[in-house]
């Protein structure tokens, strides 16, 4: 009989109201407008749709406490989006958060 190697494994997500709020993805999406400055730009580096990252975007903005992305429209440049103090503090919580949850499931993995 060939001995097989189990793994634990698992994914982190953060809800509010029991509605999905941050993931892996959604994280992502929010380094990648910090990196551009722009919603399409950052959508299009992960191959989204700029709809489904706006619609992203919008329901963290309606579940967080503040908004996490301030968006301004432009004119001849062009608009922009920024994240927000808060945004950045999502960001850097869950990064501290999975690196823990990275840990928990390695050390998991030993008692199988």
């Amino acid at each position: 009989m060939v001995k097989k190697k189990m793994v634990v494994a698992g994914r982190l997500w953060i809800e509010i109201d029991g509605m999905n709020f941050l993931g892996s993805g959604r994280i992502e999406l929010l380094e990648k407008i910090e990196v551009f400055g722009s919603l399409r730009k950052a959508a299009s580096s992960m191959g989204l749709s700029y709809r489904k990252a706006y619609y992203a975007i919008r329901a963290m903005n309606n579940l967080a406490p503040a908004p996490v992305v301030e968006f301004r429209q432009g004119g001849k440049g062009g608009g922009c989006a920024t994240l927000t103090e808060t945004g950045r503090q999502f960001v850097l919580k869950y990064q501290k958060l999975s690196h823990e949850f990275v840990i928990f499931l390695t050390k998991q993995t030993g008692a199988f």
